[in-house]
């Protein structure tokens, strides 16, 4: 049903791109709006992920510089038949994580140094594990299509105002306003549906590959207070990446509405908790031996040493 939600709203996007496409320039304007689109998207398909890295100062790390975060990726992606995707982290003070990549042989997973900071083993590995539910669900090919089908309206909305008079256009410059104002709203409302509805299927799927929703439960309450106590600067200036973080890093929207990138931490805990509970004795028994995670229900979870940061004069669990 996801999958099929997914699809229609992606449907949905493209069809008002093609459509404000046709009330600009009539049968003509919507073909150079589909030319647009397919370039766009081919674009931002080889280059997405260098970008995102890129914007938010990622680095690579590997074996020799982080063992245990390059340890855990491992073998949860061993566990979801991945192929091991990059690790990066962030120096950014604020919890969070994200995904990217356009398939499963290109994907990258990268951490904040604010997350290590916060969460003990097990929390994190149920972070990762959700991220890698995000790269076998193709869920970051997704959102980039959308992404981009979406900055491409808005585009075409700017362009709508300043060459209303087009001749195939019989709506004047009330039908143009019109345009400029509701197109990208609606690309908005539908890029943030796909959002919530990508994050719901990834936060299940992040349950069953680290073998106990609950580690990722209790990690979603420590991010959402972070997020709000922390200012992600990098997100605030390029919110539409908004969408790729394991919860929202922008300032001011928390409801679960029409209006969020993701759905309310409350609603997505209930939904772990119902997983948990649904998992077999045996399930957990298997997680409880994983020598990534040692311990169930978290108390008194092992911490390992993070990659050592030039300056912080804060420790965590993970440093």
């Amino acid at each position: 049903m996801n999958y099929f939600k997914t699809g229609l709203l992606i449907a949905a996007i493209t069809a008002l791109f093609l459509g404000v496409g046709f009330l600009i320039g009539g049968t003509s304007g919507m073909m150079i709006a589909l030319v647009i689109a397919v370039l766009m998207n081919g674009f931002a398909y080889w280059n997405s992920d260098k970008m995102v890295l890129r914007m938010y100062g990622a680095r690579e790390v590997d074996a020799s510089e982080a063992p245990e975060l390059v340890g855990i990726v491992r073998d949860l992606a061993t566990k979801a038949g991945l192929p091991m995707p990059r690790v990066y982290i962030m120096d950014n003070p604020q919890p969070n994580a994200f995904a990217t990549g356009r398939n499963p042989e290109n994907a990258a997973v990268a951490v904040t140094r604010g997350i290590l900071r916060l969460l003990d083993r097990e929390e994190l590995t149920g972070v990762l594990a959700h991220e890698l539910a995000h790269i076998r669900n193709r869920d970051t090919l997704t959102m980039t299509v959308t992404a981009t089908i979406a900055g491409a309206i808005s585009m075409l909305a700017n362009f709508a105002f300043f060459f209303g008079g087009n001749r195939n256009n019989n709506g004047g410059f009330i039908g143009m306003l019109a345009i400029m104002i509701l197109a990208p709203l609606g690309a908005m409302l539908v890029q943030m549906a796909i959002s919530r509805t990508r994050e719901y299927s990834a936060d299940h799927t992040g349950g069953e590959i680290c073998g106990n929703p609950e580690w990722l439960a209790r990690a979603l309450k420590k991010l959402e207070r972070g997020a709000a106590e922390i200012e992600n600067h990098a997100a605030e200036r390029n919110p539409a990446s908004a969408s790729l973080f394991i919860v929202n890093p922008l300032h001011g929207q928390r409801a679960d509405n029409l209006f969020s990138t993701h759905p309310a931490t409350g609603n997505r805990i209930a939904r772990l908790m119902e997983l948990a509970s649904n998992l077999t004795p045996a399930r957990q028994r298997d997680s409880r031996s994983d020598r990534y995670a040692p311990k169930y229900a978290g108390q008194g979870s092992t911490p390992y040493t993070a990659p050592p940061q030039e300056s912080s004069d804060k420790r965590g669990p993970w440093d």
